[in-house]
């Protein structure tokens, strides 16, 4: 985790760039691969529309029944799609010097393996800072919480496409989220290290 120059930052300082993939779906055997990918910003605790970046996908890799089910992405929306490592400066522009953001990080942090050392960071689980901040909850399955809060209302003014399990609706949402849950916490004024801790 890269902490460097933001020791001095409150976390209403903060740049934020929130990373969202959606998947071909897992074969026994085979991890899954990304076949969208999705980036949204958030500058002082405000999203920023002109930031919002999705882009499918190329694979050699065929989309799974289950997975073309939860995300209607089928093989052939990938057709003219670019590859993941192609777009590179693309993302390494949008989030390199910001704290990523992304609801269970995990498949994120996996995905991002194609670019070894990229250093983005710091990272801001959403999924584990709502369980810490809102201990309890029978489901913090991102669009759970999403409706718990209302935020659809919002991204849909932000995005009119929005739907869940879409790369940049996701994306959106997860800042959306964190927003949120820095208001419940009133952690708006504290030093940014509170949010990884």
């Amino acid at each position: 985790m890269n902490l460097a120059g933001t020791s001095n930052l409150l976390v209403r300082e903060i740049s934020f760039s929130a990373l969202d993939f959606e998947s071909a779906g897992e074969r026994a055997n085979e991890v899954g691969v990304p076949i969208q990918i999705g980036i949204a910003e958030m500058h002082r605790l405000v999203p920023t529309q002109e930031s919002f970046f999705r882009s499918y996908l190329r694979t050699d890799r065929p989309v799974t029944w289950t997975a073309q089910q939860i995300h209607g992405i089928s093989s052939d929306d990938l057709s003219d799609a670019p590859s993941l490592l192609s777009l590179w400066p693309e993302i390494k522009q949008r989030l390199g010097n910001r704290w990523i953001v992304a609801h269970g990080s995990g498949t994120e942090k996996r995905f991002l393996r194609a670019f070894p050392l990229h250093g983005f960071g710091p990272w801001v689980d959403t999924l584990t800072l709502s369980r810490k901040i809102l201990p309890g909850r029978t489901s913090y399955a991102l669009s759970d919480l999403g409706a718990e809060f209302s935020l659809v209302e919002e991204a849909q003014l932000l995005l009119p496409d929005f739907c869940w399990h879409e790369a940049l609706s996701d994306a959106l949402a997860s800042l959306l989220l964190l927003r949120k849950l820095i208001e419940i916490a009133g952690i708006q004024n504290h030093p940014a290290e509170v949010l990884v801790k």
